[in-house]
């Protein structure tokens, strides 16, 4: 399943994005009304962190208008040696609703890959709030 989610983000998108491509948490007794957070990592190749950003912001403008998406925000770390330049944090409604967005991105929304970017996405569900 991980490597479906990695493939899914490379293909389509995202950074969402980047923005995409899930590890299902449906075994663990979630809900398709669960809502889900996506937590994307980013390892950022030298000299390719502008070209890695316009990337989120294509994957982001096309999930964003995907039933079952509530918002996204893209982090940029603060240390400049971070193993994970910038990370992606975004809310679904559902896993199923990004798996569904995540698809529709692999499929129409034309977006490349950069060259070098890698990262790690999955889905979450909240277990603890102070």
């Amino acid at each position: 399943m991980i490597s479906n989610l990695k493939r899914l983000l490379v293909a389509g998108a995202a950074l969402v994005c980047l923005c995409s491509v899930p590890v299902l948490a449906t075994d663990t007794g979630q809900t398709k009304r669960t809502p889900v957070t996506l937590i994307n990592v980013f390892t950022v190749p030298a000299g390719k962190e502008a070209e890695a950003i316009v990337f989120w912001e294509k994957a982001a403008n096309f999930l964003k208008n995907q039933p079952g998406y509530i918002s996204t925000k893209l982090h940029k770390s603060v240390q400049p040696n971070a193993k994970h330049g910038l990370i992606n944090v975004a809310k679904w409604e559902s896993a199923e609703a990004f798996k569904r967005a995540s698809a529709a991105m692999r499929a129409k929304s034309g977006i490349k890959p950069v060259k070098g970017l890698s990262f790690a996405a999955a889905l979450y569900t909240v277990i603890r709030s102070d």
